[in-house]
């Protein structure tokens, strides 16, 4: 494995192991200067929590006014991770997961669609009560985008719309 290949691999796993970094931070920073809110299907959602926990990986959640964080509805994210990964490479990872957890819950299911080098993946997944019980019905859409800023510096931005559905 050459040396890009390496720094490919190890910001993938950083990526993958920072998605679910605990949302416990108070201090919301626009880390990525959106102008906000954000409207997205006549819904706005306000940023509502965000992290930098490396040098090269942002993250940013989105909420309506009457969300919580812990027991959403719906909710947009975005985040960025700069370097040298591709948004196939993240995409693939994400399907390894989803496909990992296929294996004990039969309600993940995914679809990816490709265009232009941009990778969208649909995805749905539950969480399960002890006794096979859906608790909660998740729906994701990520769109996967590279990027070069105005310095040069190329990654990979997410942007995931997420939609939430308790008990029954």
């Amino acid at each position: 494995m050459n040396l890009r290949s390496k720094f490919a691999a190890t910001l993938i796993v950083i990526f993958i192991s920072l998605i679910s970094f605990g949302q416990t931070n108070k201090i919301v920073m626009d880390y990525l200067n959106v102008p906000g809110p954000i409207v997205l299907n006549k819904n706005t959602y306000n940023l509502t929590w965000s992290s930098h926990p490396s040098a090269n990986y942002y993250k940013q959640e989105y909420l309506g006014a009457k969300e919580k964080i812990d027991r959403y509805n719906k909710m947009v994210m975005m985040e960025v991770l700069i370097g040298d990964a591709k948004p196939l490479d993240l995409a693939t990872v994400k399907i390894n997961e989803l496909k990992q957890m296929k294996q004990t819950n039969p309600v993940v299911n995914y679809d990816v669609f490709q265009k232009n080098g941009e990778i969208l993946l649909d995805f749905l997944l539950s969480e399960n009560t002890a006794d096979g019980k859906i608790s909660i019905l998740e729906r994701n859409v990520y769109r996967y985008k590279a990027f070069t800023d105005k310095n040069g510096n190329k990654g990979v931005m997410l942007f995931a719309a997420s939609e939430r559905s308790y008990g029954n």
